[in-house]
């Protein structure tokens, strides 16, 4: 293999993971290649973009909670690298989440994500619903609690995905439009052409697994619907802090963007590949956003759209050798932006043929009983 800042990198997968991989390996010094025929226009392109590992925090998946913990704190790092690098914004907020519930149900849902962050030594402020409603107005009556998560912060995917796409080409990475059949070691198969390279880095989300055989059958499309609304200047403005909270035992988040814009969030459905935006859906998000900030009514809708999160059956990652000299950064779930920074370090460190940080480890293929794969 050719010497450390001299490697022939093609990342094949143009989202969030793709270009941020393909950004920082080109910073480093190694002559990059990004596969895509369509960057930026997939999952990345519709997501939230909440990074929120302890509002997500989930019993069971410590693993995925640490994993995204030591994503979260390179975030502001991450954002300010990035915003240099391309001249443009990064996208980042700092405002930090808000948990909120409505009935009984959620509120005592919330109980056990606030005892459940205790027993790892991770507190948060529990709220009345009278000290959440002063905290965010717009908030409705509805809302009878919260717990208060100053640490999670959330960015607005579109300005971080032109950021990346801007940073990776000041760095020299060069954009292929081409969609990749295969990869193998020394080589990326095109439909028409092979582009040979020292190490190959799968990050195309829900097409990872037809590119190669380890991760066949590993990693599967979940659908996921999101609707993106703005204030009119009759009504109240969003929320300053992204709001999250079950209704009725669904999962919704609210998003604030710049200019009185909103993302609400998001459904989720086992369909296979399909990315169609349905009654039923958008029915079932303006329900229950409607909920928890009645004023929505009064805004625009803006865009519905839908995309497919790259999943695995324990929800984390494949971070690592797939066999020498092809690399796995795929399968992030609803974590890709989140998991972007971490992702990164992981990568740069196997492409220096060093151990990434530990918490990468539970992430590796080999956890489903290869043996580890060294460069």
């Amino acid at each position: 293999m050719s010497e450390e800042r001299n490697k022939r990198v093609v990342v094949v997968g143009g989202g969030v993971i793709g270009m941020s991989v393909a950004w920082r390996a080109a910073a480093a010094g190694h002559r990059v290649q990004l596969v895509d025929a369509e960057p930026a226009s997939g999952a990345s392109n519709v997501a939230g973009g909440m990074l929120a590992p302890l509002a997500e925090a989930w019993p069971g998946e410590e693993e995925l909670l640490e994993l995204g913990a030591a994503s979260l704190r390179l975030w502001p790092e991450f954002a300010d690298e990035l915003a240099r690098a391309s001249g443009l914004p990064s996208g980042l907020r700092r405002e930090g989440t808000l948990v909120v519930g409505v009935d009984s149900a959620d509120r005592a849902e919330l109980d056990n994500l606030a005892d459940y962050l205790a027993r790892l030594g991770r507190a948060v402020t529990r709220l009345t619903g009278r000290e959440v409603r002063r905290l965010e107005p717009s908030l409705g009556p509805a809302v009878r609690g919260g717990l208060e998560v100053p640490g999670d912060l959330a960015v607005d995917n579109r300005l971080a995905l032109a950021a990346l796409r801007a940073a990776a080409t000041a760095a020299g990475v060069e954009f292929v439009a081409a969609n990749a059949k295969h990869v193998r070691p020394g080589a990326v198969e095109l439909e028409d052409s092979t582009m040979d390279c020292d190490v190959a880095v799968i990050s195309a989300g829900v097409h990872s697994g037809a590119l190669h055989p380890a991760l066949r059958d590993r990693i599967r499309p979940v659908k996921g619907e999101i609707l993106r609304l703005r204030a009119r200047s009759t009504a109240l403005p969003p929320p300053s802090r992204t709001i999250r909270g079950p209704v009725r035992g669904r999962q919704t988040y609210l998003v604030p963007r710049d200019d009185g814009g909103l993302v609400l969030g998001a459904t989720q459905y086992e369909v296979g590949f399909d990315t169609e935006v349905t009654v039923g859906g958008v029915r079932d998000l303006i329900a229950d956003a409607e909920r928890l900030m009645p004023g929505i009514a009064e805004y625009r809708l803006v865009e519905a759209a839908a995309g497919l999160r790259p999943s695995t059956d324990d929800n984390l990652p494949v971070l690592g050798w797939l066999v020498p000299g092809v690399l796995a950064a795929t399968g992030h779930h609803r974590g890709g932006f989140l998991l972007a920074p971490v992702t990164v370090e992981a990568v740069l460190a196997l492409l220096r043929d060093e151990e990434p940080a530990i918490e990468i480890k539970a992430a590796d293929p080999s956890r489903w009983g290869g043996q580890q794969c060294t460069s």
